[in-house]
């Protein structure tokens, strides 16, 4: 139940994000339905297909509901959720964080090996966000911004690190969550990104 509850506020959270740059954008209703939609969904069903099971997506609608639901959200009160400090940014981080480590949880579950529970955590994490920009013609966060899949990156080794060595997983899945968060946020606000090719910003 804990682990639906927080795919699920995952959900909710990456949706928000792909809501509101909708919003942003000047889409209708259905354009900030999709994607919200797009943003919540993307990298769960990579991942799933990947692992060779049906995405929950489909399989469970309080997914695709939950989805719906924030792109409601934005598109009737969006100037209240816009108040918050950086909205996308920090809905973002959080379904970043979510996901990451639920994934990577999930592709152990599934009988992935470290490697490819480490990558399936990453992929489940930033597919959202790269569906949503691509979506709007933008270049994905992913690949220019602040440190991103790094962050999922280190969210998702904590908790296949803790498998590893028979450590709890709930712990492990909120410790790896908190660390992906904080990186994330550390890098929006300090300007952390990798370099670039030429040295050019």
């Amino acid at each position: 139940m804990l682990l639906t509850l927080t795919d699920l506020i995952g959900t909710f959270a990456f949706a928000l994000s792909g809501g509101l740059v909708a919003v942003r954008h000047r889409l209708d209703l259905f354009g900030v339905l999709v994607l919200a939609i797009a943003a919540a969904v993307a990298g769960g069903v990579l991942r799933d297909v990947l692992l060779d099971v049906t995405p929950a997506a489909i399989a469970d609608w309080r997914y695709p509901v939950t989805a719906i639901a924030a792109g409601l959200v934005c598109f009737a009160w969006h100037e209240r959720v816009e108040r918050l400090r950086n909205p996308v940014q920090l809905f973002d981080a959080v379904g970043l964080a979510l996901f990451a480590v639920l994934g990577a949880g999930k592709a152990l579950q599934f009988g992935a090996g470290p490697f490819a529970a480490v990558m399936l955590g990453v992929l489940s994490g930033i597919g959202g966000g790269i569906a949503r920009d691509v979506l709007v013609a933008q270049i994905p966060a992913v690949l220019q911004r602040e440190l991103y899949a790094v962050a999922a990156l280190a969210g998702a080794l904590v908790v296949v690190i803790a498998a590893a060595f028979d450590l709890p997983a709930t712990p492990a899945a909120f410790a790896g969550a908190g660390l992906c968060f904080l990186l994330r946020l550390a890098a929006i606000r300090r300007g952390w990104r990798l370099p670039v090719a030429g040295g050019g910003e």
